[in-house]
């Protein structure tokens, strides 16, 4: 059975509980008019959201840029690393300079 094709309903009766499984949940938190976009766009297909939300090289240039010489543990703490890995990183940068 195919779904009810959108162009037939009028938007503005449509409300968060009387949308699918996670639709109803995105509604909630972004609001119909988003969800209504991401299911033009992404339906019937599997998303995996990371659990990291940042790409590497932003954190890496972040930790780059805020490093002051003393702040290893700060950053490890901020960014959700472990000190070790961000002075790995520091040692990455000042090596290629």
């Amino acid at each position: 059975m195919r779904g009810v094709p959108m162009s037939t309903i009028d938007k503005v009766k449509i409300k968060g509980e009387y949308l699918n499984g996670a639709y109803s949940e995105l509604a909630a938190l972004l609001g119909i008019d988003a969800v209504l976009k991401i299911h033009s766009k992404y339906r019937g297909t599997q998303i995996f959201f990371p659990v990291e939300l940042f790409s590497r090289e932003f954190i890496v240039k972040q930790i780059v840029e805020e490093y002051n010489g003393y702040n290893v543990r700060e950053l490890a703490t901020k960014y959700g690393y472990t000190e070790k890995w961000i002075r790995k990183i520091l040692k990455e940068h000042i090596d290629k300079e």
